[in-house]
Formats: C-alpha cells, structure tokens, sequence
C-alpha cells in the first residue's frame, strides 16, 4: 500500500501558498517519512514535490483576512477532489499552512479507520474562545476540520468524497438547509454535512483523536528552530505574553506570518 501526502496550493495575489507548501513538504519528509503531492495550477521548480498535479482551481471565494487587512481572493475550493486526485492508496491531506513540527499524525496514518479528520479546533494560547468555529449554522452543527484529512480508498471514503463534491455543487441548498449564516463556501462545512450524510444523518463518526492546535492571526508567530516557535500575544490583562511551540503541529491560521517564515527559511 502506497502512503503520501497531498497539498493544495493556489496562489493568490497576497500569498504564495506553493512556497508554502514545498516548505511544509520538507517538514513532512523529516518528520513523517513519506512522499508529498501537490495540486496547482502552475509547475514548481524540479524537486519541491515528489508529484505535481496540476488542475485549475473550481472557483474562488473571497474572505477578510484580518492579518493583511483587506478582503483576500483564495482559491481552496478544491478539497473535495482529493480522492481522485490522490496518486497514494493512503492519502494524508493537509493545508498548506498546516505546520508539522512532529511526528504525532504517524499516529493517525497507523489507525485502523479509512477515514480521519479533527473534530474540535483550539487556540494554542487559550485566549480565544473557538465554540463559534466548532459548530456552524443556527442549527449550531458540529464541525469537522478539512485542515487534516486522512483516508484510505474504501467505498466508504468515496462516499463521503463523492457527498462533498454534491454539497459543493449545491452548496445554496444545503447552505439554506443547514441554516448556515455564512453563504461562502467552505470545505469544512462540506466535509462536516458529508460524514453526517454518509453516516446516516448523525453526529456519531470516527476522529483524530486530539485537538487542532490552531494559531490566530492576532498573535505574532515567529520561528526559533526548526521545530521550535515563539507566539507573542497581549493577554486578557492587555499585557504583553509569549509562549513557545516545540515540537507540536499546529495551524497557522495567519498566512502573513507563517510565510515569513517561509520566505527567511529558503
């Protein structure tokens, strides 16, 4: 059985999300040991990744990204197509700006389940109160975070693949059915009403078994080494804090930052 990573990296006006990926592919390599994909819309350079895939983006979204300022057109529509883009028989997807400083999803790819993602997000430094992330809609439905998928190809993950690309393609109905108050398109919403579908309109499903580690935009990430990262923050008190991140993946929700590091590692 073949075991890779896959990375989707569109680039926009304001972020370079294919640097971004070749640089979490060398974190992955050292840290997991396996071969990374990527799927684009341009060619990288030779040796960035171990396969490149290029497909258009289906279609962009724009959101306020609090750490540039200004409304951002990003192009992360294309998760649902990772089952048949995927060149491994077990795929580990993960977002570009997914840091992996560890190697704790080996965990995860060493799971008996054909399928796997987060069902609960956290700030790493606890000021933030993430209970408005994890649910969505009026109904207040559970989220599950395509920022970290697993999966095996079974009939059950195409099912749920095969759902997530229904919902996209009719994501105003399902956006009207779920009660949800944001209209813009989101892969975690689709993966979140998918495993509800495919497992037979519950709640009840299969999940990593930890937290996402997440780091917001308002706090100043930095790197110290290669594993080891320092998170600067203005606590509840309005006094200046930091913290330190060693060898723990997170989720580096600010993209500014996170491709500084990017930039001053190359």
């Amino acid at each position: 059985m073949t075991t890779g990573a896959l990375i989707f990296a569109y680039n926009n006006d304001q972020t370079d999300y294919v640097s971004m990926a070749a640089w979490s592919a060398r974190n992955i390599r050292r840290h997991l040991d396996i071969p990374v994909a990527v799927v684009t819309d341009s060619v990288p350079a030779d040796g960035l990744f171990d396969h490149v895939i290029v497909q258009g983006s289906k279609s962009a979204n724009t959101r306020y990204f609090s750490d540039y300022g200004t409304h951002v057109t990003w192009h992360n529509t294309n998760r649902a197509s990772a089952y048949e883009l995927t060149p491994w028989d077990q795929t580990l997807v993960l977002d570009a700006d997914y840091v992996v400083a560890s190697s704790d999803l080996t965990k995860v790819l060493n799971s008996q389940q054909d399928f796997l993602a987060h069902s609960w997000a956290y700030d790493i430094t606890g000021l933030n109160d993430f209970s408005g992330l994890n649910y969505f809609g009026n109904y207040r439905m559970p989220m599950s975070w395509a920022t970290v998928m697993m999966f095996r190809r079974s009939q059950h993950t195409e099912l749920i693949f095969d759902a997530m690309n229904m919902i996209q393609d009719n994501w105003s109905h399902y956006c009207n059915l779920y009660a949800n108050t944001k209209s813009t398109y989101r892969n975690d919403h689709a993966l979140s009403i998918a495993l509800g579908i495919v497992n037979g309109h519950t709640t009840h499903h299969n999940s990593i078994p930890w937290g996402l580690a997440s780091l917001t935009p308002d706090h100043q990430l930095c790197q110290i080494s290669p594993d080891s990262y320092r998170v600067n923050f203005v606590n509840l008190e309005q006094k200046p804090q930091w913290i330190s991140i060693r060898n723990q993946d997170f989720h580096a929700m600010g993209k500014q930052q996170l491709e500084a590091i990017v930039a001053s590692s190359s």
